[in-house]
């Protein structure tokens, strides 16, 4: 057959839309597959990567297909977002439109590589009817004090006008922009995320062995869980005095209460209350205002990587077991969202309050002793040992003294034990417009009050003036003035979105209900009861913290508000690699980007899939290379080549294998030894490697061209359509049809007669130095395997004697020898 991609891919492409092949069934009887690829932001122009990831999801979606699975593969568009709205001011656009206008481009750039999407589920979580369903799990959330409102300083981006999260600030800059970013102060919405920090990181026990190790790890440490002491300091007398009263103590907890009695300092944040209360009244040094105001400037994130700095406040701090007094400091490594924003500073035990005392000249005393302990003028010794210096708790090792020091307080009620956590609540306010509206509304008489629920989906203005000048609801009278749904008085929208997170922290979840119930339900609980958990999601190792840990907390929430029984919702994950050209990531900025688009048009969508699947395994980095490309386009070519060599059948020929040579034998054994290969990939034991078995066809095709019987030939070239059509589906399909009929995509299993061997190739190594090779039949004694490996290899004996004879059954015999 003469390989014509462009009436191929067409032909197929429009077939499996009319004939709703791709789409899901209601029959609920039936086993399930749910493959996901994280969906695309619409940024106009689909890029290598997205190639990689959607069709290897595709692959295993099309494999499933195959063996009777019922397969939900879907694809949406996480569509709302800043790029958005600053595209609409660079182009002088309007966000909706330019938003829009991407998904239709980029979904037909997504149809033309044969992807086997479910047309019918698609949606964007920009369409109000999604947004309906979020404003409702907002104000259940609220409802449930899931959802709070604060002051704090936060991360500003300048240029992009709005907060960003600790996690989309990138060494000190915007994550979307790259503007540096400041420290502002104002009022966020936050959902209470460390409710479940506890939960989160127990269940990540369940995914082992299901998800990379490395993302487990990171998430894990993400939510960071210690456990410890927390106590109050109380400040001394004077310093009540000096700071007007305000403040009477300070909380701190540590992990480390054996080293209680070597407290010389405390440290604070310096957004503490404390610091700030003492310089709102202007009770400190200019230098030490415009020091502080410096450190209030940097994101926390970017803090443990610049040097350490102090301002001394002039307070002291009693210590609650020794009475001494105790100066006290704000410090840049202390970070105000962790624990209580305080630290109690032990500098001979630990490095980052060794540094700073050294820098600084503040006092080190020494409580835990070891035979290995280094000078303490040197480092500070952080290790566990035996308590000195500590009053009744002398001579304790570090462990049974952290416990009794722990119970001390308690008993005495100057602190308790507790569990903390790095892990962070999530502040999802957003100062732009193109996003979520949050559906709260501001009463002078009733406070913030939700919205009703029979007026959602509150939906965003369309005539806005978008300029980058601030957030544009804010300036839009009309929308936001409103009445009070409590007691029906004059109030004010909420104008701050919410962050795209929340977007993509539940569309997996949505895909589950059919499209004829969105209006009516969040989600279907028969159906996503069904089709919950994800079995496979597969996207960029880059979201292992952020939405990731999001989703999970998402589901978990709407598990506990009753719209779901889902615990996790990714049942495995798989994080494939970056696709590189020249050794760096495809960009603009690099001159390294190859247009997919460009790409099908030249050789055809199955060439690309080919070239992405074969290139690498999925979890490794693909680098790309335009001769495997178009080695790529030649084996379909090839592929089409050999089908002159098909007999046209009406069913497959009964083989019998005594009857056939040792070249028909080695062909129909490469072609089943492919189909177990095909078995063992799609079984995940070793991470979807389809580049070995696309290696594994190619050899099986060469075996089969090697021989001559029609029937051996007929029956192969049919089992490797069949492995191959997950991968390059369009030619595929039209060799099945032109030669088999549509029936060839079926589950088929190997012949344990075709797998088995009349010889085996056993290796000869002398000194352990491969020398030869023989032919034996399976099962030969080790005296005949010894007779003819001697024999083989007996140029290599001569003026030799044999001091060992080591035989592995079937594989090897290895020959020591000496002079």
């Amino acid at each position: 057959m003469e390989y014509n991609p462009k009436a191929i891919e067409k032909k197929w492409q429009e077939h499996w839309k009319n004939k709703r092949t791709h789409e899901p069934l209601s029959d609920t009887s039936l086993p399930k597959k749910y493959i996901l690829s994280m969906f695309p932001y619409p940024s106009g122009r689909i890029h290598m990567g997205h190639v990689r990831n959607y069709c290897i999801g595709d692959a295993i979606a099309r494999h499933f297909r195959k063996q009777n699975f019922n397969v939900l593969h879907p694809i949406g568009w996480d569509a709302f977002g800043m790029p958005a709205e600053n595209a609409a001011i660079k182009h002088k656009s309007h966000p909706k439109k330019w938003t829009y206008d991407n998904i239709s481009n980029m979904r037909e750039e997504l149809d033309s590589l044969g992807l086997s999407f479910s047309n019918e589920r698609e949606f964007a979580t920009c369409d109000p009817i999604y947004s309906k369903w979020e404003q409702k799990f907002f104000i259940d959330m609220w409802n449930r004090g899931l959802i709070y409102r604060k002051k704090g300083f936060l991360n500003w981006c300048p240029n992009d006008q709005t907060v960003l999260a600790n996690e989309q600030v990138i060494e000190g800059r915007c994550w979307r922009c790259d503007t540096e970013v400041v420290q502002k102060e104002m009022f966020q919405y936050y959902v209470k995320i460390t409710d479940y920090a506890e939960e989160l990181l127990g269940s990540l026990d369940t995914l082992e062995g299901r998800w990379p190790s490395q993302v487990l790890t990171m998430q894990r440490n993400w939510i960071g869980r210690s456990e410890g002491l927390s106590f109050a300091f109380k400040l001394t007398s004077s310093s009540k005095e000096r700071i007007g009263g305000s403040f009477d103590s300070f909380e701190v907890f540590t992990t480390r209460p054996d080293t209680l009695y070597g407290v010389t300092y405390c440290a604070l944040a310096p957004e503490h209350p404390l610091v700030r209360e003492l310089m709102r009244q202007g009770k400190l040094p200019q230098e030490s205002l415009e020091a502080l105001a410096k450190m209030q400037n940097i994101p926390a994130k970017e803090r443990a990587m610049i040097p350490k700095e102090g301002v001394a406040l002039g307070l002291e701090a009693i210590h609650p077991l020794t009475g001494e007094a105790i100066p006290l400091w704000a410090a840049n490594f202390v970070l105000t969202d962790y624990g209580s924003g305080a630290v109690m500073a032990v500098p001979a035990h630990d490095e980052r309050d060794f540094e700073f005392a050294k820098k600084y000249q503040l006092p080190q005393k020494q409580v835990i002793l070891s035979g290995v302990a280094p000078s303490l003028d040197e480092a500070a010794y952080t290790e566990s040992g035996t308590l000195i210096n500590s009053g009744i708790f002398d001579g304790l090792e570090s462990e049974s003294a952290k416990e009794k020091i722990i119970r001390y307080f308690e008993e005495h009620s100057l602190g308790r034990g507790v569990i903390n956590y790095r892990l962070r609540d999530w502040g999802i306010s957003r100062q732009r417009y193109w996003g979520t509206p949050i559906p709260l509304i501001h009463c002078p008489s009733c406070g913030i009050v939700p919205e009703d629920f029979s007026n959602l989906p509150i939906t965003l203005p369309e005539d806005v003036v978008i300029d980058g000048e601030g957030n544009p609801l804010e300036k839009h009278p009309a929308w936001k003035e409103c009445r009070c749904p409590k007691c029906g008085g004059k109030a004010t929208r909420e104008t701050d979105t919410m962050d795209t997170f929340v977007e993509s922290s539940w569309y997996f979840l949505r895909y589950t209900t059919p499209k004829e119930e969105w209006e009516t339900h969040a989600l279907n609980e028969a159906m996503q009861r069904y089709w919950m958990g994800v079995d496979e999601y597969i996207g960029g190792i880059e979201h292992a913290i952020l939405h990731l840990l999001y989703a999970r907390f998402f589901t978990k929430v709407l598990r506990d508000l009753g719209y779901t029984e889902t615990n996790e919702p990714f049942t495995h994950l798989l994080t494939q690699g970056m696709v590189l050209k020249d050794g760096a990531k495809m960009s603009k900025s690099k001159g390294n980007v190859v247009d997919p688009d460009e790409l099908i048009e030249r050789f055809g969508a199955d060439t690309a899939r080919l070239f992405v699947l074969f290139a690498a395994p999925p979890t490794r980095e693909l680098e790309w290379n335009d001769s495997a490309v178009e080695g790529a386009y030649r084996f379909i070519k090839r592929l089409c080549d050999k089908a002159q060599f098909v007999q046209k059948v009406s069913s497959l020929p009964q083989i019998e294998t005594a009857t056939l040579s040792k070249t028909e034998k080695l062909a129909r054994k490469k072609v089943h030894e492919t189909l177990l290969k095909a078995q063992e990939v799609y079984s995940r034991k070793n991470a979807y490697a389809f580049n070995t078995l696309i290696a594994s066809c190619m050899e099986a095709l060469n075996a089969l061209s090697d021989q001559e019987n029609p029937a051996i030939f007929t029956e192969g070239y049919f089992i490797l359509l069949s492995v191959l059509e997950p991968i390059i589906p369009h030619v595929a399909w039209e060799l099945s049809q032109e030669y088999f009929g549509l029936a060839n995509f079926k589950p088929l299993a190997p012949d344990t007669q075709a797998l088995k061997s009349d010889s085996l190739t056993i290796a000869i190594t002398v000194n352990g130095k491969k020398r030869g090779e023989i032919e034996m039949a399976p099962g030969s004694s080790n005296e005949a395997m010894l007779e003819a490996a001697k024999n083989e290899v007996s140029k290599w004996l001569e003026g030799m004697s044999i001091i060992k004879e080591i035989v592995v059954p079937d594989k090897l015999v290895n020959l020591v020898v000496k002079p």
